[in-house]
């Protein structure tokens, strides 16, 4: 403790802070405050593309289905849902007790407005009108359509809906749970157009008061949800949930340590050794204020090659073997244990995360680990030894990740290897990315359901970008007869097996680098209880509590 004083005495000033600002709070109401430095672009639901979004809407709206703190998927709108025997007609039936919000800026022509089949039907279809230029389109691709060019959702009675697919496809009920598919009202809509991302109307536990873009957002309870705890308390228990949008993370953290904010996510370089130790655990020195949830996330972070089908080119990452040199040329363990206070888990167990399920129950497919001898073996078998004539190779990467990426650069030159590290903005190295300009980029994928498919489609062929999410361009025979088998396969244990078998073709081949698995890191003040963590990082506040002090 003294020892921590002398080297951060600005960090004691702040705890100090935070007691005095702590102990002078006296709100009756109960708010929970967070920030959201990314910003948050849109409250329709159609365009929750990213988590800053994402967030936002699950407090706002509610789909068919939803996911627990395990990723099983649980009933919402839909009480019940049963499948056909080919898998290809989904049956749900509704509760009826959901009713759309009633706010300051909308009110329905009744005092309560019921959810019934028709709202379903709309919002789905919605979802994938042109009109809508929704990014989450791409989810109904599998649902069937008729001569006519609509979509097979039905709406058999007020509380009974069909979607019928074109074929089978393990993951649909993972995909509903996606906050694209949260239901509207058509009157909202039709009244606020392209402006209903700020006066969004829906179904869920909160329901906006006020938002000032860029400053300030408000939800409150939404006095109407229709969810209860097990005692049959309705839900939620908080009255109000504030967001900040400050940008800059060192502030952000001051804000959480004088108890201005309640909920942290993630770790941000500039607090990373203050807030944690060398071992990823919490600083003691903040163990009696605050506390920490980690798990597993659904995060795979890597780095790709775009595999062109190109003839006689110089390009040596189009021979595999460099691609394999590369795998085996840096130490993963050390990489996080001195540079992310070991937050992940390395990545020598090919691209499916381990706390993916149910594949956490399957032996996972053996990657690869820092090996140097084996690096430069398959250095000179590729005709660079010691990387002798190897043209240079550029490696791109954002600012956020220059610490990882020149500590890889660094150990690949000790091979021979002459890597060059390029700096790109986020947006224009995902650009770059997608169109295939740059041949080997840093990349992470997080899952958008909770299912291998999901991860296993960056690398079928038929996916290949700007169509699909298959950036490397990599491409397989074998590989896409074990894809399209499995989404054939109803049988869990058959389909992991097939899953396994992917993977180990994507280690055999490597289009990526896996450099490590994620993890979900949440610090949360000590009055805060019920914050339910996921490996989705899924922000669910709906039983969340907060004592007032």
């Amino acid at each position: 403790m003294v020892h921590f004083c002398k080297k951060n005495p600005f960090f004691l000033c702040l705890l100090l802070l935070y007691a005095c600002n702590f102990g002078k709070n006296k709100e009756t109401r109960t708010v929970f405050r967070y920030n959201e430095s990314a910003g948050i672009t849109s409250l329709d639901p159609a365009f929750a593309k990213d988590q800053a979004n994402i967030w936002a809407c699950n407090q706002l709206y509610n789909s068919l289905v939803q996911i627990d703190s395990d990723l099983n998927i649980e009933p919402c709108i839909a009480r019940e849902w049963t499948i056909s025997e080919d898998g290809k007609i989904y049956r749900f039936s509704l509760r009826n007790d959901v009713v759309f919000h009633q706010t300051d800026y909308f009110q329905f022509s009744t005092p309560v407005r019921k959810l019934t089949a028709s709202d379903v039907v709309y919002s789905f279809n919605r979802l994938m009108s042109p009109q809508t230029a929704s990014p989450g389109a791409w989810i109904f691709n599998m649902v069937d359509i008729d001569n006519q060019g609509n979509y097979a959702f039905f709406a058999l009675n007020d509380s009974t809906v069909e979607i019928r697919l074109r074929s089978h496809f393990p993951p649909f009920l993972s995909l509903l749970s996606m906050q694209y598919c949260s239901i509207v009202p058509h009157e909202a809509i039709e009244k606020f157009g392209k402006d209903f991302r700020r006066y969004p109307v829906g179904t869920g536990c909160f329901q906006l008061k006020t938002w000032k873009e860029g400053v300030k957002m408000v939800m409150v309870k939404n006095p109407h949800y229709f969810e209860k705890d097990a005692n049959g308390t309705t839900l939620p228990y908080l009255d109000a949930v504030s967001v900040s949008f400050i940008i800059d993370k060192q502030t952000a953290f001051m804000e959480f340590i004088k108890g201005n904010l309640d909920f942290l996510s993630g770790i941000d370089a500039s607090y990373k050794d203050e807030l944690l130790t060398k071992s990823g655990s919490l600083n003691p020195v903040y163990q009696s204020i605050i506390y920490m949830q980690s798990m597993p996330y659904l995060n795979t972070e890597y780095l790709g090659f775009y595999l062109t089908e190109e003839q006689n080119s110089n390009n040596p990452l189009l021979k595999k073997e460099v691609r394999q040199a590369i795998n085996y040329g840096f130490d993963r363990q050390k990489m996080l244990r001195f540079i992310r206070n070991n937050i992940g888990t390395p990545g020598i167990n090919g691209m499916l995360p381990l706390s993916l399920p149910p594949f956490e129950n399957l032996s996972q497919s053996i990657g690869y680990t820092y090996d140097p001898q084996k690096a430069e073996q398959l250095l000179e078998k590729a005709g660079y030894p010691k990387g002798k004539n190897m043209p240079t190779i550029k490696l791109y990467a954002t600012e956020s990740y220059m610490d990882i990426i020149e500590y890889i650069a660094h150990q690949l030159q000790l091979l021979g290897m002459p890597i060059e590290i390029e700096k790109m903005q986020p947006a224009i190295l995902r650009q770059f990315s997608s169109q295939g300009k740059i041949p080997f980029f840093r990349a992470s994928w997080i899952a958008d359901y909770p299912d291998g498919e999901n991860y296993l489609s960056l690398f079928y062929s038929a996916n290949k970008s700007p169509k699909g999410p298959n950036y490397t361009h990599y491409s397989n025979p074998e590989f896409d007869k074990l894809y399209l088998q499995s989404l054939a396969v109803i049988d869990n244990a058959q389909r992991l097996q097939l899953y396994h078998k992917m993977d180990s073709l994507i280690i055999a081949d490597a289009p990526v680098v896996v450099l490590y698995y994620d993890r979900v890191l949440r610090f949360i003040q000590k009055n805060v209880s019920g914050m339910e963590i996921n490996a989705m990082n899924l922000l669910i506040l709906k039983k969340v509590k907060k004592e007032v002090k």
